[in-house]
């Protein structure tokens, strides 16, 4: 569904749920998303973060976000895997 441009920042867009099947340091997962974009992470709960807006959105100026999630463990060497979301930002008429 589109997020709307007027929603408020801190407002969770989605639930990302992250497991690495490792036991001890290598099965510790963080994740980052990757560039520069009003969104950020939130730890929820283990193995859970909340994707939430972080500044105001404004269609006008991009109607659509690409965002890549970047998981990595504690392992050594570290493991990564990635994952890439679209978010379409809706209209609101601001007349």
């Amino acid at each position: 569904n589109p997020i709307p441009e007027d929603s408020v920042p801190s407002t969770v867009v989605a639930v990302i749920n992250v497991r690495d099947r490792d036991s001890g340091d290598r099965g510790q997962v963080s994740c980052s998303i990757d560039g520069d974009l009003p969104f950020r992470l939130e730890p929820s709960s283990e193995n859970t973060y909340k994707l939430v807006i972080a500044t105001a959105l404004d269609r006008e100026i991009v109607s659509s976000y690409n965002i890549s999630i970047t998981a990595r463990d504690r392992g050594s060497p570290a493991l990564s895997s990635r994952a890439a979301l679209v978010l379409e930002v809706s209209d609101v008429n601001d007349n």
